[in-house]
């Protein structure tokens, strides 16, 4: 049996999302029973070149969103600069997961060798469909997915595996 484009992608990015939204939601608490000061904690990172614990929730939510838009054929929502409350990037995770949900199986499956190009700047990266989702963006997704989680982790914040899978 072979699994759909449709199946690695929106249940993958949609569990994700919701996970780190009810991470989101924990760290919450524990920031205001730690009287931590939100703004510095959404800026913490693990070392001095990592991106920060906002951008880091960003990333997750803009390589969900937009490899569901790239491969959907969908315009990919844009949700400004990151936020600088953990409720904000709860609300992102929230947004971004009700967006990646949006698209239908028949959007999605077949795109295997549908042509894409990302465009940073003056570089572009080509892809085809099935080496975008599980050799770029899925890897990007759970990259800063685990960085962000560990950033909080790193903080004593009291989750764990289950946390992290959603389950």
């Amino acid at each position: 049996m072979t699994i759909s484009m449709y199946q690695v992608s929106v249940p993958v990015f949609a569990r994700g999302l919701n996970a780190l939204a009810g991470v989101l939601t924990k760290a919450e608490a524990f920031a205001e029973a730690k009287k931590f000061d939100q703004t510095v904690l959404t800026g913490l990172r693990l070392y001095p070149d990592m991106f920060p614990l906002n951008v880091q929730v960003g990333q997750v939510c803009t390589h969900a969103t937009r490899g569901v838009a790239q491969l959907a054929g969908l315009t990919q929502p844009d949700y400004g600069a990151p936020e600088t409350t953990l409720a904000g990037l709860r609300e992102r995770c929230t947004k971004a997961a009700a967006f990646v949900n949006s698209a239908k199986p028949e959007q999605i499956d077949g795109t295997e060798d549908k042509d894409i190009v990302l465009k940073f700047g003056t570089r572009e990266m080509p892809f085809k469909g099935q080496a975008f989702l599980v050799g770029f963006t899925l890897p990007n997704f759970y990259f800063h997915y685990t960085t962000a989680y560990n950033i909080l982790r790193s903080l004593g914040l009291e989750v764990g595996k289950r946390d992290f899978m959603g389950v």
